[in-house]
């Protein structure tokens, strides 16, 4: 397996993701059991917290990272007294991490989808990248590289990210470059397949290949189409 860059240079701050960040409602954890898929790519929740002023909270502290690029530590500090009060420090950090990289990988990677949809004309083929690292889930691992058409079925399930901290993006391709580099376009979806321990180079036990759950989707997709629709 390749090792790609943990991510395509994009410019702070990117336009589309701060349209799409701006979109978001805020609901509570229960409001958000009962969405739709389209819905829900136009809402905000955070599990544990259900007050609403907690929630806009947050959801603003994202807003502002977005704006100006800010990093992890510059989160926390905006939301400080949200990570007291909920107990989100020591070994419980993970929580406060787990939703700044998660919502910040969704905004951008929707941001970047309609760049790439304005592109297709000229770069009709798209390419799924994962970090390849020592904490890439198998499962996204196995869809390292795997080249499709921007209009398959595919990216309607697997467009990243596919799971919390996903690390995921997606590359696209012209033609030439196809052909140049001597990639496969998928005509299928990926099946069961053995992944290789990026660390290692090990083959890893076979997979079928899966959003981790509550990823299924394309967030970004159903968000344009709500949009057109509200227009």
């Amino acid at each position: 397996m390749t090792v790609e860059p943990a991510a395509f240079p994009m410019p702070l701050p990117m336009k589309e993701a701060r349209v799409f960040w701006a979109d978001k409602r805020i609901v509570t954890p229960e409001e958000w059991k009962t969405l739709s898929e389209r819905a829900r790519a136009r809402a905000f929740s955070v599990s544990g917290i259900s007050a609403r002023d907690l929630l806009e909270q947050v959801r603003s502290a994202i807003a502002e990272a977005l704006e100006q690029g800010e990093t992890l530590e510059s989160f926390k500090a905006r939301i400080a007294d949200i990570v007291e009060a909920k107990g989100w420090s020591g070994k419980r950090a993970w929580r406060v991490d787990t939703i700044f990289r998660t919502n910040i990988q969704t905004a951008y990677q929707a941001g970047r989808y309609v760049q790439m949809k304005r592109a297709v004309a000229t770069r009709p083929y798209w390419r799924y990248v994962a970090v390849a690292d020592s904490r890439t889930r198998p499962s996204h691992a196995a869809l390292h590289g795997l080249v499709y058409p921007a209009d398959h079925s595919f990216w309607s399930t697997f467009y990243p990210p596919n799971g919390f901290r996903c690390r995921c993006t997606v590359q696209t391709l012209s033609e030439r470059q196809v052909q140049a580099r001597g990639y496969e376009v998928q005509k299928d979806w990926p099946g069961i397949v053995e992944p290789v321990d990026p660390a290692t180079g090990e083959r890893l036990p076979p997979v079928r290949p899966f959003p981790d759950k509550g990823f299924v989707g394309n967030a970004a997709d159903e968000w344009l189409k709500g949009d057109l629709v509200r227009r």
